[in-house]
């Protein structure tokens, strides 16, 4: 299929929302199709679609159904009783070779969600997807199974996080779909746990949540139906699979393990709104059934790999993290944050990432994950302050990841990170605080989709942090994602932004480029 049909394409994916944003447009059949619904008029397919977990044989394909997304009881208006679901995959958009299809039975512990594996496919191709419940029919989706294991073919991919609905809108998602990628890594903050202005953009709120702060099943199934319903957000799932980890607002905000940020919650209450935000994020998340909850556990650490190209070293550093040293937040002279008993990754999560580093014959290693890696100081002059829920509260366990990898030597490590709400490029040094030590990586950062509203080119604090954090080589204070190039030789990182997200349709621009070579690490401006 050409490209430009693809981009025509997934601007309808989402249903009447999107196909009214796109009218312009003539639109392939394969869009058509989600305007069929049930002979009452219900459409159960609200959410959209989706899929995630590429491997070379197959994917996972997800949707939900949701006549009512926004139904109080977090019902999604379904009745409370099991439902068949037909799905099927194709080579092309009119499902006339149909390679793989089945049956899945959802239900209301599910919160009707599906969940299915795709096998037996061929690596490296586009294939296009859908699902029927009674007679309604659901958008089409486009997925992209990961190449042979042997091969290097080169990546196109998406990096994304921090997404509050109140603060913007989701125009960096339908630009996102646009770019027509082979996948999207999201790294952490799909939604927001806080009620309706609770959290106040400094460009001021300019949407609002339906439901209050959530704490129980039922009001985060509510607040995950209204970020899916958005349309550009479903467009951005329909174009491509998608590797998520989660951060902290899938929860509670700054959450270390067992331990609540410091809002009143008893330790039980916290263990049982941990319990219901984990099942509501596998209910509505592309994961495989090993990553369902059990109780507060989810297994989200794992392994995915391009052919040898790369291998994504996902990381989850939220649920078996120490708490944050000295009360958390930005703070001068904390030496707690130098403890060697303090972890970020915990025990077993850090030999594993480190077996695996020294197993992978990949050209890239990358440690996809949450929160800034590279030491960051933001005071001007001595002495240095920190940000504590990053890897510089957790000074020690940095340290040891550091250390395997120049022991192990892996093929070129890159670090992807969320959760800053900025733009950022570093080098990633033995020594941080000699800049005369060795570069053996690079970490690029991606700001927000919305969350602080509106963004500027820099301000004084990116301005302090570069000063003081000379292996910090970019920042920027705008919106937006980072779109990613990578062969055997190099990687190339585009920053892309928008000028702001308090209205809808901001275009957008690239505002800076790095690259770094396989056998020179280092950041180099493109």
């Amino acid at each position: 299929m050409q490209a430009d049909v693809t981009r025509r394409g997934v601007l309808g994916l989402a249903g009447a929302g999107a196909v009214a944003a796109a009218t312009t447009m003539s639109l392939p059949a394969w869009v058509r199709l989600a305007a069929a619904k049930t002979p009452t008029g219900e459409d159960p397919f609200t959410l959209g679609v989706a899929s995630g977990e590429p491997i070379p044989g197959g994917v996972v394909l997800w949707t939900r159904l949701a006549p009512d997304p926004l139904a109080a009881d977090g019902s999604g208006g379904m009745p409370p009783r099991p439902f068949e679901v037909h799905w099927q995959v194709a080579r092309d958009e009119g499902f006339r070779r149909v390679e793989r299809q089945g049956t899945y039975v959802t239900g209301p512990e599910l919160g009707h969600s599906v969940h299915v594996e795709v096998d037996g496919l061929r690596p490296g191709r586009d294939y296009y997807y859908r699902f029927r419940a009674g007679d309604a029919i659901s958008p089409t989706g486009r997925t992209h199974t990961a190449p042979p294991a042997l091969s290097s073919v080169a990546m196109n991919f998406a990096v994304a996080s921090c997404v509050m609905y109140e603060h913007g809108y989701f125009t960096a998602y339908r630009h996102l779909a646009e770019e027509n990628p082979d996948f999207v890594l999201f790294l952490g903050d799909y939604i927001y746990e806080h009620g309706p202005n609770e959290y106040r953009s400094s460009t001021g709120n300019v949407r609002n949540f339906v439901n209050g702060h959530t704490y129980t099943l039922t009001d985060y199934r509510i607040r995950y139906a209204q970020y899916k319903s958005d349309p550009d957000l479903q467009a951005a799932h329909a174009v491509a699979p998608w590797i998520v980890t989660w951060d902290d607002h899938e929860i509670d905000n700054n959450w270390a393990d067992e331990v609540p940020e410091n809002d009143g919650q008893t330790r039980e209450d916290f263990l049982r709104r941990r319990a219901a935000a984990a099942q509501a994020y596998w209910e509505n998340m592309p994961l495989r059934h090993s990553s369902a909850p059990s109780g507060i556990n989810m297994q989200l650490y794992r392994r995915l790999g391009w052919g040898r190209l790369a291998t994504f070293h996902v990381l989850d550093t939220r649920q078996y993290r120490s708490d944050q040293a000295c009360g958390d937040g930005t703070q001068i002279g904390c030496d707690e944050r130098l403890d060697p008993n303090r972890t970020l990754t915990g025990p077993e999560q850090e030999a594993w990432l480190l077996d695996g580093l020294a197993r992978s014959d990949a050209a890239w290693n990358v440690l996809a994950q949450q929160i800034f890696f590279a030491q960051r100081d933001s005071a001007a002059g001595p002495p240095e302050r920190n940000y504590l829920d990053s890897w510089d509260g957790y000074a020690a366990s940095r340290d040891r990841i550091v250390n395997g990898i120049i022991e192990r030597q892996p093929s070129q490590p890159v670090v992807l990170t969320g959760d800053a709400h900025r733009n950022y490029a570093a080098d990633l040094k033995t020594d941080f605080y000699d800049q005369s030590s060795e570069t053996f990586g690079v970490e690029f950062v991606t700001t927000s989709i919305t969350t602080t509203g509106d963004g500027s080119d820099t301000n004084s604090g990116g301005k302090t942090i570069m000063s003081e954090s000379p292996h910090i080589k970019f920042f920027n204070n705008h919106r937006g994602y980072m779109r990613c190039n990578v062969t055997r030789d190099t990687w190339q990182t585009d920053f892309r932004v928008l000028p702001y997200v308090s209205e809808p349709g901001a275009p957008i621009s690239t505002r800076a480029s790095f690259v770094t070579e396989r056998e020179d690490p280092g950041l180099q401006s493109a």
